[in-house]
C-alpha cells in the first residue's frame, strides 16, 4: 500500500513539474476520419495534425490545441481543405491558446449580418495564433474579436469578386482586439482589406492590400501602428477615422480612386515618411467636387505631417473642417495640379525649425544656396478660394479681370487672405526612408 502511494505521489508531482507541452499528444486526420470529432477529443495542448485532403462542414475547436494542416511546404496547393458547404464560419475558436496553422478553407456563408467569416472567434481569449494559411470565400476571412495576444501571419485571403464591394465581408477584421500583429498577409478583392474597430496597441506591418474599397481602415481604435503596407488598386489606400496616438509610416499607396490617405477625426497622430502615388478619379466617375485627392485631412488637428511624397493627385493635399494645429513639413507634393485646397482664411505655417515642403511648381529662387526658396510658398489665393466656393468660375479664371485681381494681391500682399504659407519652401525633394523589400518589389513589379 506504500509503495502505491508512493508512485501516485511521484506521478502527482511529475504531472506538476513537468512542462504542460510534454504531456501533448499528436492527433493525426485523414479525409476518412471525423474531423469534428478528432477536434473534440483533442485536450489542452494537443497537435491536430490534418492530412491534405478536403473536409466538408463548419467545425468547431474548442480546446487549447493547435490545428495544423500536414503539408510539406506551406506553399504547397495540395493542403488541408476546410470546405464550409456555402454556410456559416468554416472553422470557429472558441477558447484561448489556439493556433491555426497550414490550413486552406473555403466556401463559407456570405451572410455579413451573421459574421460568416473562414476563421471566427468572438470568445473572450488570448494567445490566438493563425498563419500561413489560405482562405477565400465570400464573407469575411479571418474575424477576431474581444482577444488579447494575437498573431495574424503570413495568411492569403481573397474575396468573391463577382458580387458588389458592399456586398463583400473584410479581409481581416479585428474589434475590441488588444495587442495584436498583423503581419505579412495579403489580402484582396474582399470589402476591406484589413479593418480595425474599437481596438487598441495592435500593428499592422509589411501587409499587401489590394482590389479593394479600402486598403486599411481604422475606426475608434487608439495606439495603434500601421508600417510599411502596400495598397494598390483601391478606392481609399488608408482610411484612418475616429482615432489618436497612430503611428502610421513607411506605408504605400498605389493607383487609388478618391484618397491615397484619408483622415477623419483624428488628433495626436504621427503621418510620416508614407508614399502616395496616381490618385485620380476615372473619367467614367466624374462628378463635381470627386477629385482625386493625396492627402484629405476633415476634422483632424494636432497631427504632426512630416516627410511624406504625394505624387500626381489631382489635388496634393485638401484640408477642411477645422482640420488645423498640426505640423506639417518636409514632405514633397509633386506634380499634382493642384497642391493644396484649404479654403478657411485662418493662417497655416507650413515649415518647422527652418524645414518646408517641397513643390513641384515653385518658381522661385535660392540665391544663398542654402537649399530653400528665398520667398515663400504660398499655394492658394484669394481666385482659388472663390472658385473652389462658386465652380462655376471656372470659365472666368483666363480672363482679363481675374489675372488683374491676381496681380493686384501680389503686388499688395495686404489683399491677400490668410491660408497656407510655407516660409521655407524645399528647392529638392526630401529624402524619404525605405520602405520594407517587400513593399519595394511589389511595386517594381507593377
Amino acid at each position: 500500500m506504500a509503495k502505491y502511494a508512493f508512485t501516485v505521489l511521484t506521478w502527482f508531482i511529475l504531472s506538476i513539474c513537468l512542462p504542460f507541452t510534454a504531456l501533448a499528444k499528436n492527433i493525426h486526420v485523414t479525409p476518412d476520419d471525423d474531423l469534428q470529432a478528432s477536434l473534440n477529443r483533442a485536450d489542452d495542448g494537443d497537435v491536430v495534425i490534418i492530412a491534405a485532403g478536403e473536409y466538408i462542414g463548419n467545425f468547431i475547436v474548442n480546446q487549447s490545441i493547435t490545428v495544423i494542416g500536414e503539408v510539406e511546404n506551406v506553399t504547397d496547393e495540395n493542403r488541408a481543405v476546410i470546405n464550409a458547404n456555402g454556410s456559416g464560419h468554416g472553422l470557429e475558436l472558441r477558447n484561448s491558446n489556439i493556433t491555426i496553422e497550414n490550413l486552406s478553407i473555403k466556401n463559407w456563408g456570405s451572410d455579413l449580418t451573421e459574421q460568416d467569416s473562414g476563421i471566427y472567434t468572438d470568445k473572450k481569449s488570448t494567445n490566438i495564433t493563425v498563419q500561413n494559411n489560405i482562405l477565400a470565400g465570400s464573407g469575411f476571412g479571418i474575424w477576431i474579436q474581444r482577444s488579447q495576444d494575437v498573431l495574424i501571419k503570413n495568411n492569403q485571403v481573397t474575396g468573391n469578386a463577382t458580387l458588389r464591394t458592399s456586398d463583400r465581408g473584410n479581409g481581416i477584421q479585428l474589434s475590441m482586439v488588444k495587442k495584436a500583429l498583423v503581419e505579412g498577409n495579403t489580402v484582396s478583392e474582399t470589402r476591406d482589406g484589413l479593418y480595425i474597430i474599437s481596438s487598441q496597441e495592435n500593428e499592422l506591418r509589411n501587409n499587401t492590400l489590394h482590389d479593394l474599397r479600402f486598403g486599411i481602415h481604422y475606426m475608434y481604435s487608439h495606439n495603434n501602428k500601421v508600417l510599411n503596407n502596400f495598397s494598390y488598386n483601391a478606392r481609399v489606400g488608408y482610411a484612418l477615422m475616429s482615432s489618436r496616438k497612430l503611428t502610421v509610416s513607411g506605408n504605400r499607396s498605389l493607383n487609388t480612386e478618391d484618397y491615397g490617405f484619408l483622415l477623419n477625426f483624428i488628433t495626436f497622430s504621427e503621418i510620416s515618411n508614407n508614399h502616395i502615388k496616381d490618385v485620380w478619379t476615372k473619367p467614367e466617375n466624374k462628378v463635381l467636387g470627386r477629385d482625386g485627392k493625396g492627402l484629405f485631412i476633415y476634422n483632424s488637428g494636432y497631427n504632426t505631417i512630416k516627410y511624406n511624397t504625394v505624387d500626381t493627385a489631382e489635388i496634393g493635399i485638401h484640408l477642411t473642417a477645422g482640420s488645423e494645429h498640426s505640423k506639417v513639413y518636409g514632405n514633397n507634393f509633386i506634380n499634382n495640379p493642384i497642391q493644396v485646397k484649404y479654403v478657411s482664411n485662418k493662417r497655416q505655417e507650413w515649415s518647422l525649425d527652418g524645414i518646408g515642403n517641397y513643390w513641384s511648381n515653385y518658381l522661385g529662387w535660392d540665391l544663398d544656396g542654402d537649399g530653400k526658396g528665398d520667398t515663400a510658398f504660398e499655394p492658394n489665393d484669394g481666385i482659388d478660394k472663390m472658385v473652389w466656393e462658386y465652380p462655376e468660375a471656372k470659365v472666368l479664371l483666363d480672363s482679363p479681370a481675374v489675372l488683374l485681381l491676381r496681380w493686384v494681391q501680389n503686388q499688395f500682399p495686404i489683399l491677400k487672405p490668410g491660408g497656407v504659407k510655407d516660409s521655407n519652401p524645399l528647392m529638392t525633394p526630401s529624402s524619404i526612408h525605405n520602405t520594407s523589400t517587400k513593399n519595394s518589389e511589389a511595386t517594381d513589379a507593377l
